[in-house]
């Protein structure tokens, strides 16, 4: 059960409302700035990024997720108390400590198993901003409010200050040649927790870098049947990301296909240590960036949950 109201440890942020542009392991501020006002915030030029970047609290109404993980936002968010009994959330200056009532109530249902397979509790990262939709940096997707990261850094014994939660960083569980995990710090107890996450039956898919699953291919034993939510994705060092499937009834929240059967251990794991993979070529022309995200390019409802006060 959480140790505190939902919203209470969130004031002094929602007050401000912040957002810290940050990647996955980069420092947060104890004393982060304010983004300054958008000139033309309704330009359809605008990127949608600026405009979810800015909106510090939630949509109010039923919770309701609109898109896919990547194209996406939702309504009705609420924020997972930031200290629970087995979990700590990490990086409070990003703001993005929100999800779905589906996703707050699972990430307090996993901590208080992780104790029993070993693991102290979690140290939660982004999850997503109060009303989803794209962020300013740092991931493609965690826009409906579905998707969350778990540091593989136990919790701490104690509770960790608000400069600990900004300035530490996760542990780094690949080698550094990219081929395996370091076995300095690979514990049992990581499959273990990714194992448990992964045989909840909200989960659709668990994304962990390459070494990781190979690790987890190599020692999961007879019991193999979960590795199959289990996908490698390009980083992942130092969390896995935990992505749940639609929650029954969410008619306007688009699922992704189902894994592909199988463990994923065999011919789709080899390419990920592939040369061309580890040490991919520069191209000959420099690709152009491309633009931002658009409100165009999301649902319709984005707009009303954007504005919606």
């Amino acid at each position: 059960m959480p140790t505190q109201p939902r919203f209470a440890p969130l004031a002094a942020l929602l007050l401000l409302g912040l957002t810290a542009p940050a990647g996955a392991q980069d420092k947060g501020s104890v004393n982060p700035r304010p983004l300054p006002p958008l000139a033309d915030p309704d330009a359809p030029s605008t990127p949608a990024k600026e405009l979810f970047g800015r909106a510090a609290t939630p949509a109010p109404g039923p919770a309701h997720p609109y898109g896919s993980y990547a194209k996406g936002c939702f309504s009705g968010g609420e924020a997972l108390p930031v200290d629970g009994a087995t979990w700590q959330v990490m990086r409070l200056s990003r703001n993005r400590m929100w999800g779905t009532p589906h996703l707050v109530d699972f990430i307090e249902r996993l901590a208080a198993k992780a104790p029993k397979v070993g693991w102290t509790g979690l140290l939660v990262g982004d999850m997503s901003q109060p009303r989803g939709g794209p962020m300013l940096t740092g991931h493609a997707s965690h826009q409906l409010g579905l998707d969350a990261d778990v540091w593989l850094t136990p919790m701490p014994s104690h509770r960790m200050s608000r400069a600990e939660r900004e300035e530490t960083s996760a542990t780094d569980m690949v080698r550094g040649d990219r081929l395996d995990i370091d076995p300095r710090v690979w514990t049992p107890e990581h499959l273990r927790l990714i194992r448990l996450t992964a045989q909840q039956p909200e989960v659709a898919r668990i994304f962990v870098n390459a070494a990781i699953k190979k690790a987890l291919c190599r020692e999961a034993g007879g019991d193999r049947g979960w590795l199959t939510k289990v996908r490698p994705m390009y980083g992942h060092n130092y969390h896995y990301h935990i992505r749940l499937a639609c929650p029954d009834g969410a008619g306007e929240c688009g699922d992704q296909a189902p894994p592909p059967a199988g463990d994923g251990c065999g011919e789709e794991l080899a390419y990920w240590f592939s040369d061309a993979v580890l040490h991919p070529k520069p191209p000959k022309v420099k690709p152009k960036p491309r633009p931002p995200m658009t409100m165009a390019a999301l649902p319709a409802a984005c707009r009303s949950v954007l504005k919606t006060r």
